[in-house]
């Protein structure tokens, strides 16, 4: 995924401001700890806070860290959510915000943070423990492990992707195929010259997969190979030429346990929580009373569609 660094259009940190605008005009605990203002003007600051709380609307929890190292990145989402705020209360000033419309999304939006809130009290009410999920995901193997994780003859492969197919392609491939029959680090040359940016970095590492997962002249020559170590002479592909190292290689069978465990862990503490989170909404749904003739009204109010 590429983020952008322009300073000019940086539109969704600005998506949160809005709502820490209106709810900054509402009295604060009394006894609250300092923020860490990072940005301020006239009309008011941006803290730690503010900038934590953006990014975890915005952002997948992965990927948080990285962005927020980025001072560039926090001073533009700083800015924005500043332009945010001052907006909101120039918006007030104008009494903007006493419009039936504007209470209506003010409630939405306040009722749309607190409920995520209360989501998350909830998951933590209900997270079962380490040993309990493991428990489970080891019943869910022995009982189901043979079906589910069935998998074909893998295997595991560093490449090297040398770009064109051309003379002077080649010479290349051959010139580091020799290096690496001599004893030079497959990682090391895959890192320094495969135009493949998206494994280089790994040392040219692209996991296990299974037939029918590469285009046929790549996966021919990797299945063709027998031992760990092994090289393959310069395939040719739509992408380039090749130089494959067998990593690893798996017969048809069933996944050992290690391998699905994580994935099995995971899936247990979703299901327990998402299980806790749908109870809970069916109880409060179930005392919920539509007014159907209000409904029905609304509803005729409003002309078809062209």
């Amino acid at each position: 995924m590429r983020l952008s660094r322009s300073s000019r259009v940086l539109p969704a940190a600005l998506m949160l401001a809005c709502g820490a605008a209106v709810f900054s005009a509402q009295a604060a605990p009394a006894a609250q700890a300092p923020d860490t203002v990072l940005v301020q003007g006239p009309q008011g600051t941006v803290t730690k806070a503010d900038i934590e709380a953006d990014a975890q609307q915005r952002l997948p929890e992965q990927l948080r860290a990285s962005v927020l190292k980025q001072p560039k990145t926090v001073e533009q989402a700083g800015t924005n959510l500043y332009v945010r705020r001052a907006m909101a209360q120039d918006a007030q000033q104008l009494h903007l915000d006493q419009s039936p419309e504007v209470q209506a999304a003010l409630r939405l939006a306040q009722d749309k943070v607190l409920s995520d809130a209360y989501l998350q009290h909830l998951d933590k009410q209900n997270a079962i423990s380490d040993e309990a999920a493991l428990a489970q995901a080891h019943a869910i193997y022995e009982a189901k492990g043979a079906e589910r994780f069935k998998v074909q003859e893998r295997v595991r492969i560093r490449h090297i992707l040398i770009g064109g197919s051309d003379e002077k392609a080649q010479a290349k491939a051959q010139e580091l195929l020799k290096e690496l029959r001599a004893g030079a680090d497959f990682a090391k040359l895959a890192q320094e010259n495969s135009i493949d940016k998206g494994t280089a970095g790994k040392g040219g590492d692209l996991g296990f997969f299974e037939h029918g997962r590469m285009v046929p002249a790549f996966e021919k020559a990797a299945f063709a190979l027998q031992k760990v170590g092994d090289l393959s002479e310069p395939v040719t592909t739509q992408f380039g030429l090749h130089i494959l190292q067998l990593e690893d290689k798996r017969p048809a069978g069933v996944q050992p346990f290690d391998e699905v465990r994580d994935a099995l862990v995971q899936e247990i503490r979703s299901t327990v929580t998402q299980g806790a989170r749908a109870a809970a909404a069916q109880k409060i749904s179930a005392e919920a009373q539509p007014q159907t003739a209000a409904i029905e009204a609304f509803s005729n109010s409003y002309p078809l569609g062209k």
